[in-house]
């Protein structure tokens, strides 16, 4: 009898340690499992990030600040062709997403700034010129001297006349317009190279819902020759510069 009972307490005990290893091995699974369960999905991790980016940049884009090229010589040469410029869309107004509505604006266009605009007549084209006149003001040009309200507007630093001819009144209105008063909300706009620039003396007033944003800095510049070797056709003298 005295030694059966440390066998009964051994089988007791072992029953016991099986019991626990039993245990444990079931908490170490269900662990596993657990951790094993949901695994972190990179690829939905990384297409979350890649729409944020693309969400973030169409905002900017739409509501900021956007890059515009310059394709025609009707800034020269004040701007070239081949001229990447950044316009700033905050400061007149930024449009939101989606819904399309404008914030008010900081400020309106000027005379003298250079704009990117939506054409009048052309739909889905942009264009730059330099805003002339606003609301309010009287645009007339004579023999091809400029004036607003009566006073005469010196040719821009850079800008300059191609064509020594002085058309008359009634044949073109590219040397001899107006006077004409520009409307409410309106903006009267001209090129630099103002012999073959198409501007407002051809397709009449802008109106300010039109302007997309102010030209705020070339950022880079590339000469369209392909004559040139490609080292050459960089304008490295024109990035960074400050379009006025």
């Amino acid at each position: 009898m005295a030694t059966g009972l440390p066998l009964r307490n051994c089988q007791i005990l072992n029953s016991q340690e099986i019991c626990v290893k039993q245990s444990d091995k079931k908490v170490s699974e269900s662990s596993s499992k657990e951790e094993t369960a949901h695994p972190p999905n990179r690829l939905l991790e990384g297409g979350k990030f890649v729409l944020w980016v693309v969400v973030i940049t169409m905002v900017l884009r739409v509501s900021v600040a956007e890059a515009y090229r310059v394709e025609m010589s009707s800034m020269e040469n004040t701007l070239l062709p081949g001229d990447t410029i950044l316009g700033n869309k905050f400061l007149y107004g930024a449009r939101l997403p989606l819904i399309g509505l404008r914030l008010p604006p900081i400020r309106n266009p000027r005379p003298g700034d250079i704009i990117v605009l939506q054409h009048p007549v052309e739909i889905g084209q942009r264009l730059i010129k330099r805003v002339i006149a606003v609301e309010g003001q009287v645009i007339e040009i004579r023999d091809k001297q400029l004036y607003v309200d009566n006073q005469p507007v010196p040719l821009p630093d850079r800008g300059k006349f191609v064509d020594s001819r002085v058309l008359p009144r009634g044949v073109s209105n590219r040397d001899n317009f107006g006077p004409l008063t520009v409307p409410d909300k309106s903006l009267f706009v001209m090129g630099d190279n103002r012999d073959i620039s198409l501007d407002s003396r051809g397709w009449g007033f802008v109106g300010r819902d039109k302007v997309l944003g102010l030209a705020i800095i070339i950022l880079y510049s590339w000469d369209h020759d392909p004559t040139e070797p490609f080292w050459e056709r960089i304008r490295w003298s024109r990035f960074g510069h400050i379009p006025n």
